[in-house]
């Protein structure tokens, strides 16, 4: 009789991997692409983002909305920032829009992955993470009726500094901000060697974990210069977080869109529909221009288009938007984030 139950419980254990083994064949047979993207989207359409669940029954219509922006300095002011934006998404979408605080890149790119994030602004180089591996679907950029909001990677020093070209920086400690940061870290590493500059060749590399712990790590005499996003650095300044004055730019390369705003590419049509209307329709309060460099509305942009640049600086450095590479990138933010509190626990 056991020999019975245990022979009928593996037929069933077998038909059950069967059919499951069957139905991932039946899905990858009906995708006919989805390029780069992770395996769980597909791309038949071939704008490099994932496109919407044929089966009705995957779509996702929360009765909450849950809305981030990147932690590219204090999550707080951003909070704040979006407030009124995220009033007129629920007056839009007839939903509770909620903010939900991260603390990492990788962090936004799992929350959204795992569903618990439907809305977000993604800085410029976790993008492709966030496209590639969390089905997110870019849709516009900070601007004014004439454009998008650009920024170019700056190269910092003090004014003081005896650093008057790149060539200068051999030998000497550089921030970087994170892996993933397009100004902050993959931009350098492609455009630099132009400049006759290797960063981790001809200068030593350390991660200052986000765009303001590199300026003020240059401000305060911890790093000897820093290659950092312009917009930030301008944001710092109209602050008056630091002084200009007390700064150099020794390199400005071409202008970059800034942060990515989109939504996750699972939710119902009808749904998406209300989100993109109200990120077309919606025009910033005067407090939030100001916040964002005299940005008024979002400007529509693709992930295609206007991200190519940043795709080809991340492939020339060799950078693969894979589960592999989140890894590292999660690994190295928390890697940072315990030096931090390590640091912190010092002081107290």
């Amino acid at each position: 009789m056991k020999i019975s139950i245990l022979t009928g419980a593996l037929a069933k254990a077998l038909l059950a991997g069967s059919m499951l083994l069957g139905a991932s064949v039946v899905q990858a047979a009906e995708c006919s692409n989805r390029g780069v993207l992770d395996d769980k989207f597909c791309d038949e359409n071939n704008d490099l983002v994932a496109d919407s669940p044929k089966d009705p029954a995957d779509w996702k219509d929360p009765s909450t909305l849950v809305f981030t922006y990147t932690p590219v300095e204090d999550p707080a002011v951003y909070k704040d920032a979006f407030a009124d934006f995220q009033k007129y998404m629920s007056k839009i979408t007839g939903k509770k829009v909620v903010y939900y605080t991260v603390h990492s890149n990788a962090a936004e790119v799992e929350a959204m992955r795992s569903g618990r994030l439907h809305i977000a602004g993604f800085s410029t180089g976790p993008t492709g993470y966030a496209v590639n591996l969390a089905g997110y679907v870019p849709l516009a950029v900070k601007g004014t009726e004439a454009g998008f909001q650009g920024y170019n990677l700056i190269a910092i020093v003090k004014k003081d500094s005896t650093i008057k070209v790149m060539a200068d920086l051999k030998g000497k400690l550089v921030a970087h901000t994170s892996a993933s940061s397009n100004s902050g870290n993959l931009a350098p590493r492609a455009l630099f060697p132009a400049e006759g500059i290797i960063p981790d060749t001809d200068y030593k590399v350390k991660y200052s974990g986000k765009h303001d712990q590199s300026i003020m790590g240059v401000a305060s005499g911890d790093y000897d210069a820093a290659p950092v996003a312009s917009d930030v650095f301008k944001r710092m300044v109209a602050g008056k977080r630091i002084d200009a004055d007390n700064f150099r730019t020794i390199y400005t390369s071409p202008r970059f869109p800034t942060s990515s705003f989109g939504y996750a590419h699972n939710l119902h049509p009808d749904l998406v529909k209300k989100i993109r209307h109200a990120f077309e329709s919606y025009r910033f309060p005067k407090e939030m221009s100001e916040t964002f460099g005299g940005a008024d509305r979002f400007f529509s942009v693709t992930y295609k288009s206007e991200w190519a640049v940043i795709r080809d600086i991340a492939h020339s450095t060799g950078t693969a938007y894979t589960k592999a590479g989140l890894k590292k990138l999660a690994e190295k933010d928390a890697a940072k984030a315990a030096k931090k509190a390590a640091k912190a626990a010092k002081k107290k």
